[in-house]
């Protein structure tokens, strides 16, 4: 079990040992967003712009045209939110290759509330042209992720990471490239798109009914934007159901973009799981799930109901 924040971390100590080029920003927040570790070992290449996110972006746009491998950090709410400007006009507008590596995603961010419980950011980001969005859902994608983006250079990217611990979903031999998506089992009557948090909570529902003698697939959408048009057309082609779960809005989500795929290729109903147009509350994490119905049992639930 390790937060997905945790393994960016440490991911970053380690490209930095391999790389003098990685320059790492934070926005006074580093101990939350675990940038902390890589200050620890490179303090002349950690920034801390202070709480000044617009700062922030700016400041890594800068560096990043001066050839630096930039990574720049904040809790999600503030820099998809407060940054907003800074990374449509001068990041994705001028096309600058930094990496903006957001944490404290969605109602996992538990007890702080809904002020900084961010469930719009995929919507945000995935909007703007020239932006990529990805969202590792464990350790391992993490780490590769963070590794493959430090060579990209085509555009800027948004990776969404959590606050929480989450199991190891993958071995070390998986690859996670730009575009792609992960398919577990291969059922026919259901898949489930899921991403970040809810890949786990969705194995664990395919597993459950797998128990019952009801085969199902989960796909992990780890690559939110460019999104894997053909494997969602074929598992709509190929199974009874479509379902989606996020710790997002289903406004703008994961849920919206698989509706815009199979909406233009293979229309076909799809059930959204996640926030249905509400502010988060303050909470444990599992309550808050219970409460939003973002939860194994509740797949189940859609798998099993009948037609109507």
């Amino acid at each position: 079990m390790k937060s997905t924040r945790k393994a960016y971390g440490e991911t970053l100590v380690k490209i930095g040992r391999e790389d003098s080029e990685v320059v790492v920003l934070d926005a006074d927040v580093s101990h939350a967003t675990q940038t902390f570790l890589f200050k620890k070992e490179f303090p002349s290449r950690h920034i801390n712009v202070g709480i000044a996110e617009q700062d922030l972006v700016g400041t890594a746009c800068g560096l990043a045209l001066s050839q630096k491998k930039v990574y720049a950090s904040s809790f999600a709410m503030f820099l998809a939110g407060r940054a907003y400007e800074q990374i449509r006009n001068t990041a994705a507008y001028s096309n600058v290759p930094i990496k903006l590596c957001a944490t404290h995603s969605g109602l996992s961010v538990g007890e702080d509330g809904a002020t900084h419980q961010m469930l719009e950011d995929i919507s945000l980001m995935r909007t703007i042209p020239n932006m990529v969005v990805l969202q590792p859902a464990d350790d391992v994608s993490t780490e590769y992720i963070i590794r493959y983006i430090k060579e990209y250079n085509d555009s800027p990217i948004y990776v969404r990471l959590g606050r929480c611990d989450v199991p190891t979903i993958y071995g070390e031999d998986q690859e996670f490239k730009i575009g792609g998506s992960k398919i577990f089992g291969s059922g026919k009557e259901a898949t489930v798109f899921a991403t970040g948090y809810t890949l786990h909570m969705a194995l664990e529902a395919m597993n459950m009914l797998k128990e019952k003698g009801i085969y199902i697939r989960v796909v992990d959408l780890y690559s939110i934007k460019p999104i894997d048009k053909q494997t969602i057309i074929n598992c709509a082609k190929d199974t009874k159901k479509i379902i989606t779960i996020e710790d997002h809005s289903v406004i703008g989500g994961i849920g919206t973009a698989v509706c815009e795929v199979l909406s233009e290729s293979y229309p076909k109903k799809v059930i959204r799981i996640g926030v249905k147009d509400k502010f988060g509350k303050s909470g444990n994490v599992k309550e808050l799930m219970n409460m939003h119905g973002i939860t194994k049992e509740h797949i189940i639930e859609e798998v099993l109901k009948k037609e109507e």
